[in-house]
């Protein structure tokens, strides 16, 4: 899967397209709802994406365990992305993965984020924002799992330095750095 590090982040419905038509092969999912995620899934699905359906961002869905079940069940999606520790643990419940999405707002924040990723143990995290080279190293080698990076990046030269230090994805919403 790392051999294209790139996520595509869709906070858009009118985002699908370039993700179908781009040679990204993940996808968070942060548009649609409960109504339409058949349909986007499908979508998705028929160009062979792996999809992560972020459960706070799309609308109608719960965040307890019947509705991370029924994401699975229904729709057979790859995990979600949460800022929940609860929900990780509904994912796994579930046999699905999960992305546990964290802000390092400051060190507080991050000490935090820490003790709450050994605590829940998702499969990756998500560090939000992504430029932040030296705190992307530093909490690369405490959570020791994949480590996606986000939010804010927004040229190639960003991108290469994000995963320059430590990072293992880069999650990008800009479908001209999908390629």
């Amino acid at each position: 899967m790392n051999d294209y590090p790139i996520i595509a982040s869709i906070t858009q419905d009118t985002m699908i397209p370039a993700a179908l038509n781009s040679k990204i092969r993940r996808v968070n999912l942060m548009a649609g709802n409960i109504m339409t995620l058949d349909h986007i899934v499908k979508q998705l699905r028929n160009k062979d994406k792996q999809i992560y359906v972020h459960v706070e961002m799309v609308g109608g869905i719960g965040r307890d365990g019947s509705a991370i079940e029924y994401l699975a069940e229904m729709f057979g999606i790859d995990g979600i992305v949460t800022t929940k520790s609860n929900t990780v643990a509904a994912a796994r419940q579930a046999g699905i993965k999960s992305i546990q999405r964290v802000f390092a707002i400051d060190s507080a924040a991050v000490e935090t984020a820490i003790r709450m990723i050994n605590h829940c143990q998702p499969d990756e995290v998500e560090l939000m924002p992504g430029l932040m080279p030296r705190i992307i190293g530093e909490f690369k080698e405490r959570v020791g799992r994949p480590l996606i990076v986000g939010g804010l990046i927004r040229s190639q030269e960003e991108i290469d330095t994000a995963l320059g230090s430590g990072a293992d994805y880069v999650s990008i919403g800009d479908p001209e750095l999908w390629t």
